[in-house]
């Protein structure tokens, strides 16, 4: 018996090349959290290369000319970058400023192309921040192998390249045929707006794929929106959560990131105001209350402030609020000394809420503060615990007072500048809107513990990856995310060596950043670190190579002013505090991305945090400062604790 089937209804379809389809596609996806709608990509970063240019690169362009043809906005607009790592950085930073909200794509041509995108993938997924990125890869026909810069493998014949991503990716795919093109955008757009899930999604395109024609249904060009939920606390682990809370005479509040994208600042304001319990506050969590809070102890563990380190080695119960706990965090797990230590973990992640055999609680930060607020009602910690925390604030910020205004200005070598001092000018000189922008060397340890954050979005320090060349295309996206605010991007000569050029892309789209650009001549944090781990700061100077055979000579002369004025920045220069604050004032009334430059002394350290991080020191040397490096070590590899006692009560 044969089954007759009602005639099927006709699907509408498009004819368009598989790259046409994506930059269709990729306009009409929109986030909503809260009842507010945002389109998800503001917009396409890349280079072209041979293996984009005529694939993404003239649907790029074919839709640039049709929307401004029609007198509409561009749907997706393309920007030029310099260097794949660095416009994927930018997008990174973007997403950051808009609370992973929103984002951009990058598209580049395979072989290095592609490849220098890797470190920006990594960087993304560790950061857990979304990223769409677009490389080209080899023919899926093979008709014209062996290609150039395809990877030949004797024992596969289906490995490019671009399978480096996988590691670094929370989400990969490859689309060999236009077919599999729908379910690769779905996944990817599935895995960018989930805030327990995101990160770097890479989507590879063949090369001679981009360029071929499909009948493709109307309907995947429709407008879809992607609700990003707040997951509420489970009544149950709430309730466990709450008879930790209750039974701590010592309780400690671990802001993270979590506090910054979930919008909680509010909520935990109510918490803390409510509870009295201290809130201290990891890299991606500064700002989550400001620096003057009752509460408020700054920043927590290596590159922590002492009242915050302080608390953290007495408190009974630590209540973390959407963060990972990342080494300099614990300060490698040596922050927390009680034996009897307990953990409430709140996070949208289920393995960040079940670290340190924690009360994981999984929620999103605000839905759980809130619930943790009402059910905590009439409980607090007593009055001596919020003297002591008052006066701990008190003390440490007497001490960043000192390091900003020290006795003696400009007490560094040659009458320099000391990195504190120009910290300190920046900050005062930055309104409290403004945004201050690191990721690697010194600075961000330095900032951590002294910049006095004043708005929730005020601090964007890169600290999960601590990528050197990050600062300068970050400033560049988080000044494109907004507009409203200035954006000071700190940065030593070693970070700024790996990646200026991106001040090209800033002067060509019209963006401002005031980039303090601080000359000491070498890599100062990895100085430091390498006398205190006994390695006598070698290989961490730029200097001449001397008649020993070492990089011991005079210092290298190197103009890195005149290396920012060549690629069409203004330039000022600074000398003390008093010329550090003039040229600072004038870059804020500029509407021109400007380089403020001023060399230091980086043999002046930032107030000690008290605490440690692990980085191993030879067990044995024929060097008496790795020996006593060595002990030192020890002395602290004694006090690590693996954070493994049931926390349920």
């Amino acid at each position: 018996m044969s089954t007759s089937f009602p005639p099927a209804a006709p699907i509408q379809t498009v004819r368009l090349t598989v790259a046409q389809a994506v930059v269709r596609f990729l306009p009409q996806q929109y986030t909503e959290r809260d009842g507010q709608r945002r389109r998800l990509f503001a917009g396409c970063f890349g280079i072209f290369g041979h293996g984009n240019v005529a694939g993404l690169g003239q649907a790029l362009l074919q839709a640039e000319v049709t929307d401004l043809d029609a007198g509409r906005e561009r749907s997706l607009p393309y920007v030029l970058g310099r260097n794949e790592q660095s416009v994927v950085h930018t997008a990174v930073a973007y997403a950051r400023a808009k609370d992973r909200l929103q984002t951009w794509a990058v598209s580049t041509s395979v072989g290095p192309g592609a490849t220098n995108m890797i470190t920006g993938a990594a960087l993304a997924t560790i950061n857990r921040l979304p990223v769409l990125l677009l490389p080209a890869d080899t023919f899926a026909t093979r008709s014209a192998g062996s290609l150039l810069q395809e990877l030949e493998l004797p024992g596969s014949g289906d490995v490019t390249v671009n399978d480096a991503f996988r590691p670094v990716s929370r989400y990969f795919d490859r689309v060999w045929r236009p077919e599999q093109l729908p379910g690769a955008l779905l996944g990817a757009m599935r895995v960018l707006t989930d805030p327990a899930e995101t990160g770097a999604v890479t989507v590879c395109f063949p090369q001679d794929v981009q360029a071929e024609a499909y009948d493709w249904p109307v309907e995947l060009f429709s407008e879809r929106t992607w609700h990003v939920g707040r997951p509420v606390p489970e009544a149950a682990a709430l309730q466990r959560a709450v008879e930790v809370i209750r039974s701590a005479r010592r309780p400690l509040v671990i802001a993270g990131g979590g506090v910054i994208y979930s919008w909680a600042s509010e909520a935990l304001d109510a918490f803390a105001t409510a509870t009295g319990v201290p809130v201290a506050q990891t890299q991606a969590g500064k700002g989550a209350l400001p620096y003057d809070h009752p509460q408020s102890v700054g920043a927590i563990g290596s590159t922590g402030t002492t009242a915050a380190n302080a608390l953290a080695r007495e408190a009974d119960v630590v209540i973390g609020i959407g963060t990972r706990y990342q080494d300099f965090t614990t300060a490698s797990r040596t922050a927390f000394n009680d034996p009897d230590v307990r953990f409430v973990n709140v996070n949208v992640g289920s393995p960040d809420a079940a670290k340190h055999a924690g009360v994981a609680v999984h929620a999103d930060a605000r839905e759980a503060l809130t619930a943790l607020t009402a059910a905590l009602s009439g409980w607090s910690v007593d009055d001596a615990r919020r003297q002591r925390t008052a006066e701990l604030a008190a003390e440490w910020e007497a001490t960043v007072e000192r390091a900003y205004h020290p006795e003696v200005p400009s007490a560094g070598e040659g009458g320099r500048l000391t990195q504190n001092e120009v910290i300190g000018v920046v900050n005062e000189v930055s309104a409290p809107r403004d945004v201050v922008v690191c990721a690697a060397g010194s600075m961000p340890g330095d900032l951590h513990k002294m910049w006095r954050t004043r708005d929730r979005k005020g601090y964007h320090v890169e600290y999960g990856y601590s990528c050197m060349g990050y600062e300068i295309p970050g400033g560049i996206g988080i000044s494109m995310a907004s507009p409203d605010r200035d954006v000071f991007v700190m940065v030593g000569d070693g970070s700024y060596l790996m990646m200026p050029t991106e001040l090209v892309t800033a002067v060509q789209e019209g963006v401002k950043v005031i980039v303090v650009l601080v000359q000491n001549h070498g890599f100062a944090s990895i100085g430091a670190l390498s006398e205190q781990l006994g390695s006598q700061r070698f290989g961490t100077r730029y200097r001449y190579r001397s008649s020993s055979g070492r990089l011991d000579g005079d210092v290298l002369p190197v103009d890195l002013a005149a290396n920012a004025a060549s690629l069409g920045v203004d330039v000022l220069h600074a000398e003390d505090g008093p010329s550090l604050e003039a040229a600072l004032r004038k870059a804020k009334a500029s509407d021109r991305a400007t380089v403020v430059h001023v060399e230091t002394d980086p043999l002046v350290d930032a107030p000690s945090s008290e605490s440690w991080w692990d980085v191993p020191v030879s067990a044995v040397s024929e060097l008496e400062s790795t020996r006593t490096a060595r002990a030192e070590y020890d002395r602290w590899k004694a006090v690590q604790r693996p954070y493994l006692k049931p926390s349920q009560p």
